[in-house]
């Protein structure tokens, strides 16, 4: 199993999701009248903040135009840690669907916790007491963000970031009058992400009827079947194209009795769908079919003479593709044997 390549950028995903929340933050300086006289963009780097205090100790005044200039952000992801709260089980699947309307098998997701750090360095202490009151509000403690984990099938996620912690480091280099200040706050956050492993071409699993059985007792060892309601997906649309037959004359919206050119193929209890519209047969009578119409929710429509009439039939619920409308056909049994259905062996015991 090891050694089979995928890479969904899951990671990477998560830490430009966390770059992005600080990527418009502001300050603003004001002059005796409280008048902005200058506004500033807080420039936002991905780096370890080692980096940033090296170019900032080689170039001292911090203003000059050609060095690193304050303020400034810079975050790193700096570990990841496995998170047993948020286990499911190991080999659980569930199905879902490409962009290509093909259906693939997944297994959970492993929940991993990533950290990030996020430094604000500043030269002012006003600098920094403006960017950290932009950011504090909306972490109570977290704040989500929704991430698309794997953009083949769509499965996208909540990710709770969570602030941890918040330290403050005042530094200063050689005598405290001259200007060589450097203010760090250090912002401890985890973002709770989830790592999936490769995605299978696989229809393994799809659901395509479903059986749920009634008891006479909620005691499990003596009670006994009495009904079962089953379902299964029904086609609101012709798959094969069998063409049944035509319409014989145009059809207004309010008809109810239609004429076919032929109802050999076609019974009391059918659906029938010409166009869009679908019509369930209540009666035959020679070429004229008695029809309920508009069903499963189709919208009632006109009908021209030799419009084709398909039958929907159990060939058309086979060939319903994930991602397709459909309805379901409900079926309700009675039973007095007392017997149980086997999952294990798939049939009644």
């Amino acid at each position: 199993m090891l050694g089979t390549y995928f890479y969904h950028e899951i990671l990477r995903k998560t830490v430009i999701a966390f770059g992005t929340l600080f990527n418009n933050v502001q300050i603003r300086h004001k002059d005796a009248n409280g008048v902005d006289f200058s506004v500033m963009k807080v420039p936002l780097a991905y780096g370890p903040i080692q980096k940033f205090l090296a170019r900032i100790e080689q170039q001292p005044t911090l203003n000059t135009k050609i060095a690193l200039t304050l303020p400034r952000l810079s975050f790193e992801m700096t570990g990841l840690q496995y998170d047993p709260s948020r286990k499911t089980s190991i080999v659980q699947t569930f199905i879902a669907v490409d962009n290509n309307d093909k259906v693939k098998k997944v297994y959970m997701p492993v929940p991993y916790n990533v950290s990030f750090e996020l430094n604000i360095m500043t030269k002012l202490n006003d600098d920094s007491l403006q960017i950290i009151e932009q950011i504090l509000p909306f972490f109570q403690p977290s704040f989500n963000v929704t991430v698309n984990l794997i953009s083949s099938i769509g499965e996208k996620k909540d990710i709770p970031i969570v602030l941890e912690s918040i330290q403050q480091n005042d530094k200063y280099e050689g005598s405290f009058l001259d200007e060589r200040r450097l203010i760090v706050h250090t912002l401890r956050f985890t973002a709770k992400t989830y790592l999936f492993g490769p995605v299978a071409d696989s229809t393994d699993g799809l659901i395509k009827k479903v059986d749920v059985d009634y008891y006479d007792s909620t005691n499990i060892q003596t009670a006994r079947r009495v009904q079962r309601y089953t379902a299964t997906p029904q086609a609101v649309k012709d798959y094969n194209n069998d063409n049944t037959t035509t319409v014989d004359g145009d059809i207004s919206t309010s008809v109810t009795k239609i004429k076919l050119n032929s109802t050999a193929s076609i019974s009391a209890d059918d659906r029938i769908i010409i166009n869009d519209e679908i019509m369930y047969v209540r009666s035959i009578e020679g070429n004229f079919a008695t029809v309920y119409r508009g069903y499963d929710d189709t919208i009632v429509a006109t009908h021209t003479h030799g419009t084709s009439v398909d039958k929907l039939t159990p060939a058309d619920d086979a060939l319903i593709e994930p991602g397709d409308d459909f309805g379901f056909n409900e079926t309700v049994s009675f039973f007095t044997d007392g017997k149980r259905y086997s999952e294990v062996q798939g049939f009644d015991v």
